[in-house]
């Protein structure tokens, strides 16, 4: 006669369950203060030497962009444009890379994209 019930292991699992959605329940308390932490730092990136610099929130929204006044020049608008450009994908850069990080500190490298491995 066939065992009922889907989980190998008889009475052993329901425990084993529950202590694992308890880690779970405390990663994702974790992550989400995490990334809480994460939204209110700030990334600041500079390009052309500090001619332009740019501060990119957590939230990846651009709080502040600084210009010297020597790189404004109404005959080259394109290099100005060309400066913030690299400036706010570096501080984006910045962000993913702590982001990244942080991440990878509370799942011990556990692939979160790859579910869990059981």
């Amino acid at each position: 006669m066939a065992k009922r019930g889907g989980f190998p292991g008889g009475m052993g699992m329901p425990g084993n369950m529950n202590n694992l959605m308890k880690q779970a329940q405390k990663m994702q308390k974790q992550m989400e203060e995490s990334q809480k932490a994460l939204e209110e730092k700030e990334f600041t990136a500079s390009a052309g030497g500090g001619a332009v610099e740019v501060t990119v929130s957590g939230k990846k929204e651009i709080t502040s962009v600084k210009l010297k006044e020597e790189v404004v020049d109404p005959d080259d608008i394109e290099m100005l444009e060309d400066l913030i450009m690299a400036a706010v994908n570096e501080a984006l850069r910045k962000v993913e890379e702590e982001t990244a990080s942080s991440m990878s500190k509370l799942t011990g490298g556990m692939g979160l994209g790859g579910g869990f491995p059981f």
